[in-house]
């Protein structure tokens, strides 16, 4: 029999009914042995996540204040989806255990996980699985940096025998003992964790969209469902700002050739987004592109001087002054006579004349030129290989709507187009681009 490991997000463990929810998709399928949750997540719109709560309670005990009420709210959480599910279950040694280890600043790392391992406990009970503490099988290493060889290793003797198991996402122990947590969304690396660990069929991502979508919903109205995406079209959506599932969570099941796939729990029988390796034949997609993404925050400085593509190491000195000032780019598109560089606005902005004053020095420019406010929007897809005419597209289709581009960047691999435009102008350059790819395609 073959083996699936499935993540559930906050949301799909909000409250009791979100509960039974993932317990029936989770017994629907005698392959899904493996389960890793994280913490209870909103159950409306007002409400708070635990993990903020949670970190409320450290703030408070970091300061050496009262965090009794605010913890009486988690512990009220916790029991009310108890009592909702009807188990014989009491948590009230861990709650006394966790007071005790804020009050003596056990750290904001140790605060944030416990409601990863709290759910855990209560999610393996109501399914009848085992249960395995994180902190027991996921190392860090003294710097924080994550040990992969180590943790697999740990994962495989401890599930050893074991017919299923619940171990809580987004947290571990560091050599030293003490909890380290992956940043936020880290349920997502625990799960790629466990997966590349039990050698899994597949890694089920379950959250409350549909799957990834091909533009953010919030500026295109009801955007299509990505059917299948492969592992480099994701880091480079996710790169770019697409958020359903975290970026670190890829390494570990990729390098295992495992896919992903993600899934709604309010609608188990929708298939989802698989994400696959690139040489699989099925990755044929609907449209040319993929998908769509970008930030705002950018600024671009621009150098300009006569003859500088003759002058050897002019852009190697450029580069040495954003280096010694701590500062990595984005993109740097150059002509003959000059060279833009992108990064962000809030890294830059309180150190540009500084900046200015050394590249002067470094190469005397005939003319800097510095722009904020800059968005950058990529188009992704491994389908813009084989279609021409992608690029004119695209720009006759920010043309059309009057919107002036600042900067192109196509990848020598043609999986992507990355195009500078003005923040004011990202919403239509999202909108109008979707429009000529996407639904003139469903018309």
């Amino acid at each position: 029999m073959g083996v699936k490991v499935v993540k559930f997000g906050g949301s799909s463990l909000a409250d009791a009914n979100q509960f039974k929810k993932v317990a029936d998709i989770i017994k629907s399928d005698e392959k899904r042995r493996f389960v890793v949750p994280s913490a209870p997540g909103k159950r409306f719109k007002e409400d708070i996540k635990v993990t903020d709560m949670l970190y409320s309670c450290y703030e408070l005990a970091s300061k050496k204040k009262d965090f009794s009420e605010s913890f009486n709210l988690i512990k009220d959480r916790y029991n009310g989806i108890i009592a909702d599910l009807g188990l014989e279950l009491c948590l009230d040694e861990e709650f006394e255990e966790i007071e005790r280890s804020l009050k003596a600043r056990a750290g904001r790392d140790y605060a944030a996980s416990r409601g990863e391992y709290l759910n855990g406990i209560v999610l393996a009970k109501y399914l009848g699985f085992n249960f395995i503490d994180a902190g027991e099988v996921i190392f860090f290493d003294e710097k924080g940096n994550f040990m992969l060889e180590k943790t697999v290793s740990a994962i495989r003797e401890r599930v050893r025998g074991l017919d299923n198991a619940v171990i809580p996402g987004f947290y571990g122990v560091s050599l030293n003992d003490t909890i380290k947590t992956f940043s936020r969304g880290g349920s997502d690396v625990t799960g790629s964790i466990v997966a590349n660990a039990v050698k899994a069929d597949i890694y089920e991502n379950w959250t409350d969209v549909n799957g990834f979508l091909i533009a953010d919903p919030r500026i295109v109205e009801n955007p299509e469902v990505i059917k299948v995406i492969t592992y480099n079209e994701l880091r480079e959506l996710s790169y770019m700002g697409a958020t359903v599932l975290h970026e670190d969570a890829i390494f570990p099941v990729r390098n295992a050739g495992i896919p992903i796939n993600i899934r709604n729990t309010n609608e188990p029988s929708a298939p989802g987004t698989m994400i696959v390796s690139e040489d699989l034949e099925e990755t044929v997609s609907n449209y040319t592109i993929t998908g769509l993404a970008g930030k705002k925050g950018f600024a671009s400085i621009t150098i300009e001087k006569a003859m500088m593509n003759n002058e050897l190491g002019f852009c190697r000195k450029v580069l040495e002054v954003f280096e010694k000032n701590g500062l990595s780019f984005e993109h740097m598109p150059s002509s003959i006579d000059s060279m833009s560089i992108f990064l962000p606005s809030e890294k830059f902005v309180d150190i540009e004349q500084k900046i200015v004053s050394q590249i002067q020095k470094e190469v005397n420019p005939d003319n800097i030129v510095i722009e904020h406010n800059i968005a950058l929007v990529a188009v992704v897809g491994r389908g813009m290989r084989k279609t021409r005419g992608t690029a004119g597209r695209i720009f006759s289709s920010l043309a059309h709507n009057h919107i002036n581009v600042k900067m192109i960047d196509q990848g020598s691999s043609e999986l992507n187009i990355i195009i500078g435009i003005s923040e004011n102008d990202f919403n239509q350059a999202i909108s109008g681009i979707y429009d000529i790819f996407v639904k003139s395609v469903l018309k």
